[in-house]
């Protein structure tokens, strides 16, 4: 098989360009790196589309792979003919080559293979080829009566051709291809409940789908109910719409030994061939929905990762609770921790009273300009005791405000030996503090220090193949930090690690090499750091910013190699580094358009894609993607669920984004759920298609039900 060609089919890509990637890849090249720095040689394919085709080129590798396994143990049992060859080499998928291979396969002991060691084999082939002149069953069967090999009457002899002739037809790779798509097509899920209790799972009490309208979301539901015992699942399909289609298969019409036949293809179908592609479908289906729960995950932790940061300012991170307090840090614009303290706000009217005074002296010490609230236990309580607070200090000459930050994975994160670390004089409470005073300032920087799978921006999590699932969230985290790119002189080794090219011990050598050498000077620095090898600073250097350097071109991402070509971009134009550093080349596009974007390209030695990448780094050095982004939603108020009325218009944040819809916080305690239907006034398939974790959007609240903590809300019905 043509790997190349049938990649470029199956994307639709230009088949030179995947070729191009595919030899990148193996050459060693990470994505972040092929996709920012390789464009001309891909066609300016994004992060996405590079992995897209990292996965399937290692799927068909595979597929390959497997492919030749399977003729090399069919040919050293002597079987394999050109047809059985050219079958395999064509087959599309590893369930189409499982299928070629199943009546080769060394099987355990069955009905089947039993029959076989006492001779009834060639009795099975006699009534299996259903010729003109096939005697009857029960005469040909008389000859296989043998009490010594276990064959005392002539049903036994039948009963064991029977069983050899429905594991022949089990093992027929086009039957069960086309039983399969008659699965596929008709088949219906059916879930019932297994016990009287009430449950989460009582949509799925009395539940029946067609297998080809399941939703991903249904599909986990119904196993994760099914694996607590909850409910009883099964594939169902009309046996008479199977049953012709076998019949048609495997009987020859006019043979004596017909309705013999017939009636071991409905034994093989009932018996064998239906179970197993049962649980073929089932778990394609979860196959299917992981694969979408994945997506999904990845999706939405995307656009949380590169919500925008609130930089450079003093801020209060607040980890609410009720029997140990709620923990305080007070940081820096740098994120340096300037203070901590445990205050009492649950406890009394007296200790919240308290823990105002408290933190009003802090927010005038330290000049506090917004407070980051952790979303857990007690969140509700000690966002009505800041809200009191702001107003105070606001009195003043203060001007704080606060938001609602998801604490999903700080509690991971202050356990962790690595919050330990770099926080050896705080406890574990106060860590968790300053990660979501943190998680405010910049979140990019503080989440990479989590495991993804718990940062929780999806469902079910839990539930998916976890290596796949990592391998997924890995990549965005990866994707994500590279698009931002790096101070090399203020990253923490868990920031550094997610850059294109370097490693765990690379990044903290970096780190190391920084606290005894002092800040770095220039990006050629880098190559002084140990085991940091050309290659890991080729794919690594374009990604990491280093501000102290006089060398302007070393705080974008302009890469190294191309340091030539944007000189002479410069020169070209009638500028200098100096006009870069002084943010005085203004006119560079417009100058560049002039002489032409071709003509000036093929001047400086680069592709057209690399040239207009020179050219947006050079008129924003140190730029940073997220400040281009709508800021975050800061609140200086609160509302109660009892305050919301239908009708309502509010602002809110996307939190999650599910199958079904989307939760927004609008300021109350409980997310809102914009259900699917209310997303958007156009038709679409899923709510990613409208929105994106960290937007800020305009919300009606449709129905409150204070007693269930619901509230339903609608994007479509507001005011534009």
């Amino acid at each position: 098989m043509d790997l190349i060609q049938a990649l470029a089919a199956e994307l639709g890509k230009d088949p030179r360009h995947v070729e191009n990637v595919v030899h990148l890849l193996d050459e060693g090249n990470t994505i972040p790196f092929i996709a920012r720095y390789r464009k001309e040689l891909h066609g300016a394919m994004d992060d996405t589309s590079l992995r897209t085709l990292e996965e399937r080129l290692q799927y068909l590798r595979g597929l390959e792979e497997r492919r030749e396994a399977v003729k090399k143990s069919i040919d050293e049992q002597g079987k394999l003919t050109d047809e059985l060859a050219a079958a395999i080499d064509s087959a599309k998928t590893l369930a189409e080559v499982e299928d070629l291979y199943r009546p080769y396969k060394q099987k355990r002991r069955t009905r089947a293979t039993m029959a076989k060691e006492k001779g009834l084999e060639p009795l099975a082939a006699l009534l299996f080829a259903q010729e003109r002149d096939c005697p009857r069953p029960e005469e040909a069967a008389r000859d296989f009566v043998d009490p010594e090999k276990g064959v005392e009457t002539v049903e036994d002899a039948l009963q064991g051709a029977s069983d050899i002739i429905a594991e022949q037809i089990s093992d027929d790779a086009a039957i069960r291809k086309s039983l399969r798509a008659l699965i596929s097509r008709q088949g219906q899920l059916v879930s019932r409940a297994a016990t009287e209790d009430d449950s989460v799972y009582r949509l799925y009490y009395d539940f029946t789908q067609s297998v080809a309208r399941l939703q991903g979301h249904q599909v986990l539901a119904i196993n994760r109910g099914e694996k607590e015992g909850i409910l009883k699942v099964s594939i169902t399909l009309d046996r008479e719409q199977a049953l012709p289609l076998l019949r048609r298969a495997v009987v020859k019409p006019g043979s004596a030994a017909m309705e013999f036949v017939k009636s071991a293809a409905e034994d093989a179908y009932d018996r064998l061939i239906f179970p197993s592609l049962e649980r073929e479908v089932r778990n394609q289906l979860t196959e299917q929905a992981d694969e979408g729960a994945i997506g999904q995950f990845a999706l939405n932790l995307k656009p949380l990762l590169m919500q925008p940061p609130v930089k450079g300012k003093v801020t209060m991170g607040l980890d609410p609770g009720y029997r140990m307090g709620c923990k305080v840090a007070v940081v820096d614009g740098t994120g340096k921790v300037l203070d901590t303290a445990v205050v009492y706000p649950t406890y009394g009217e007296r200790q919240k009273n308290e823990a105002i005074a408290a933190l009003a002296t802090l927010i005038k010490k330290h000049g506090v300009e917004h407070i980051a609230i952790g979303n857990g236990t007690a969140s509700r309580e000690t966002e009505q005791m800041a809200v009191e607070l702001i107003r105070q200090v606001n009195e003043g000459s203060a001007h704080v405000s606060y938001m609602i930050v998801s604490e999903a994975g700080a509690s991971v994160y202050s356990a962790s030996k690595l919050a330990a670390e770099e926080f050896p004089q705080y406890d574990v409470n106060l860590r968790s503090a300053v990660s979501i005073a943190r998680r405010l300032q910049d979140p990019l920087a503080e989440l990479v220090k989590i495991d993804p799978k718990a940062i929780g921006v999806g469902q079910y999590q839990h539930d998916m193949p976890q290596k796949q699932l990592d391998e997924a969230l890995n990549g965005v985290v990866e994707d994500c930090v590279n698009a931002v790119g790096v101070d090399i002189n203020t990253a923490s080794p868990s920031l550094l690690q997610r850059v294109s090219g370097l490693t765990k011990t690379t990044a903290k050598n970096i780190v190391a090499y920084r606290e005894e050498n002092g800040a770095f000077t220039s990006r050629s620095q880098i190559n002084k750091v140990p085991k940091l090898g050309p290659k890991a600073f080729q794919q690594c250097a374009g990604f990491l910013r280093v501000p102290e350097s006089a060398q302007v071109l070393d705080n974008t991402a302009v890469h190294p190699e191309s340091y030539d070509a944007a000189k002479k971009l410069l020169k070209l134009c009638s500028y200098t580094l100096d006009d870069v550093a002084a943010g005085a080349i203004g006119e560079l596009p417009a100058r560049v358009k002039a002489m032409g974007a071709a003509k000036v390209a093929e001047e400086c030695a680069v592709g057209v894609p690399t040239l207009n990448d020179i050219v947006a780094e050079l008129l924003k050095p140190g730029r940073d993607p997220r400040d281009e982004l709508p800021p975050v939603l800061l609140r200086k108020d609160v509302l109660d669920i009892k305050d919301l009325k239908p009708g309502m218009e509010l602002m809110g944040t996307v939190r999650n984004v599910i199958d079904f819809g989307v939760f927004v916080d609008i300021g109350v305690h409980q997310d809102g759920l914009v259900h699917i239907s209310q997303v958007s006034d156009k038709f679409i398939r899923h709510p990613s298609e409208a929105v994106a974790v960290g937007d800020v959007v305009k919300v009606v609240v449709l129905d409150v039900d204070e007693k269930k903590h619901r509230i339903s809300l609608s994007m479509k019905q507001t005011s534009k």
